[in-house]
């Protein structure tokens, strides 16, 4: 695939990038992905972390000459501001953001809601993009690959959550190299990983805890997972751009069900109750918010289209 040409972007701009993918990592049903992809940093930040990936590896099998050209196409002004900003983010905004999820779940859900379904929008335009720049055509089949992406994650996300699951190494390391794709696929959440498969927990006390025994399987995990999923959505990205996005799309449709306002204890979805008007201004605000900044990355992208190394 002809590579799309990219926008350079502000370190400062990174840096704030980088803080809102920290803190909605923390929040369980919201994706760091979905936010790449929102702020236009999606398809950039998949091709400097498959460098980097590319490179350790062809250093540690020598192959120095190699691991020196992989390592030209890292985007430093990316990942660098982008890593910073989300450890911030993770010691500092992140904890109140979390406080009042737990405080007022249903209200928190009705504006994540809406943020996520508005953002459902960002890679169907990749598409319409991808389609009119390779002057491609769509049929029937991209429409049952969208409708499959949302019942998947629609079914997954409707599974009942483990109440307590042993943490053993190997349940703990795929764990983690499934809630490290969130990162890279949009509408899936790491911290919603965890609490389905009931490592939610047992996860903050080791971190509280610094027990690293539990640590180090979890640190090993998410980087099996960085490296297998990173890879594998380089390659979907090059071979089969327009599909992918598609299938994400669906994904994130289905995700919805993650973040209906008004749930049980156990996630079970509960009919519409008290305070509905409020929830539905929360839902509208937090559309608003991401269609603004789809509009402001578009105009943006469109004025200064200049590739990145």
């Amino acid at each position: 695939m002809t590579p799309t040409p990219q926008r350079k972007t502000s370190l400062i701009g990174n840096l704030i990038r980088g803080s809102l993918i920290g803190i909605v990592e923390t929040i369980p049903g919201i994706s760091g992905g979905t936010v790449a992809l929102v702020v236009g940093i999606y398809q950039q930040l998949i091709d400097s972390a498959s460098a980097l990936i590319h490179s350790v590896l062809s250093l540690v099998r020598g192959q120095r000459d190699e691991a020196r050209a992989y390592w030209d196409n890292i985007s430093w002004r990316l990942l660098i501001p982008l890593a910073i900003g989300m450890v911030i983010a993770v010691f500092t905004v992140a904890g109140p953001v979390a406080d009042l999820y737990e405080t007022y779940p249903e209200r928190m859900r009705s504006l994540f809601f809406g943020m996520v379904a508005a953002s459902v929008s960002v890679p169907l335009l990749m598409v319409r993009d991808d389609v009119q720049y390779h002057r491609k055509q769509l049929g029937w089949r991209h429409l049952i690959m969208f409708l499959a992406g949302a019942v998947v994650a629609f079914v997954v996300l409707s599974l009942p959550a483990t109440a307590a699951l042993e943490p053993h190494w190997y349940v703990v390391l795929p764990a983690a190299a499934i809630a490290v794709s969130a990162l890279v696929l949009p509408g899936l959440s790491g911290s919603l990983v965890l609490l389905t498969l009931g490592l939610y927990e047992p996860t903050l006390r080791a971190v509280e805890s610094l027990d690293l025994g539990y640590l180090g399987v979890f640190v090993a995990g998410l980087a099996v997972g960085a490296v297998v999923i990173v890879q594998a959505m380089k390659w979907l990205l090059e071979h089969h751009h327009a599909t992918t996005l598609i299938i994400l799309s669906g994904v994130m449709l289905g995700a919805l069900r993650a973040l209906w306002p008004y749930q049980g204890e156990d996630g079970s979805l509960q009919p519409i109750d008290d305070g509905l008007g409020l929830n539905i201004l929360l839902a509208v605000i937090g559309a608003a918010v991401v269609l603004v900044m789809i509009v402001l990355d578009r105009k943006m992208s469109h004025r200064a289209p200049q590739p990145v190394h």
